[in-house]
């Protein structure tokens, strides 16, 4: 375990902190959550590498350097009801769960739900709900959100999303095509919203109803 929190360590400080996050909180939350939880066992000796990992279904961890710039771009003070959509291994969701009061994350391939809900218990998150479905319609349930983080390539801002935001409510998101995207962030301004874009990025597909269809390649 030593070993490992020397890792995380080196982590934040050389792939994180180095490449500009700065946000004591967000580090914070890093130093925090295990993410060798989150990853499969005959990858953890990687855990700390700032590279996505397979973790099964063609599904990728992110890159944690990617994580904390998306984070990063919600900015999230503390008391916001946030949506992530495509938990994936349950790690993005576990690092919101200590920036924000409340966390609903949807996951479309059930193994995958059931495994990031178990990993969260095992990490001691209690304020992170997992749901199953199509990510693209987002979770009207406990809709309006704060903030929306969407952790799947997008050809296009799914309006689900947009329209569950509170006003003054942030989307990050990767939109673009196959291989290479952009992340955007879109702030809702009463009945129009903000565009902004940041880097480019690969993510896997967002497959649903509002995004890719289930034979993107």
């Amino acid at each position: 375990m030593d070993e490992m929190r020397a890792a995380r360590e080196r982590m934040i400080q050389e792939h994180l902190a180095a490449r500009g996050i700065r946000d004591a909180r967000l580090l914070d939350a890093f130093r925090r959550i295990p993410r060798e939880f989150f990853v499969p066992e005959e990858h953890r000796p990687w855990a700390y590498a700032d590279t996505p990992l397979p973790i099964g279904y063609g599904q990728t961890i992110s890159q944690p350097y990617i994580v904390a710039r998306m984070v990063s771009m919600l900015t999230l003070r503390g008391g916001e009801r946030v949506l992530e959509v495509g938990a994936g291994s349950g790690y993005q969701a576990a690092i919101l769960s200590l920036l924000a009061a409340e966390v609903h994350t949807i996951e479309r391939i059930p193994a995958l739900a059931a495994r990031a809900a178990e990993a969260l218990r095992a990490a001691g998150v209690e304020n992170v709900f997992v749901h199953e479905g199509d990510g693209t319609l987002g979770w009207d349930a406990a809709a309006p959100y704060d903030a929306v983080l969407v952790a799947a390539a997008a050809p296009d801002v799914p309006s689900p999303l947009l329209e569950q935001l509170t006003e003054g409510g942030r989307l990050v998101i990767p939109v673009g095509g196959r291989g290479m995207q952009f992340l955007e962030r879109w702030t809702r301004e009463g009945k129009t919203f903000r565009r902004e874009r940041d880097i480019a990025v690969s993510f896997v597909p967002l497959v649903g109803e509002r995004g890719w269809g289930e034979n993107f390649a």
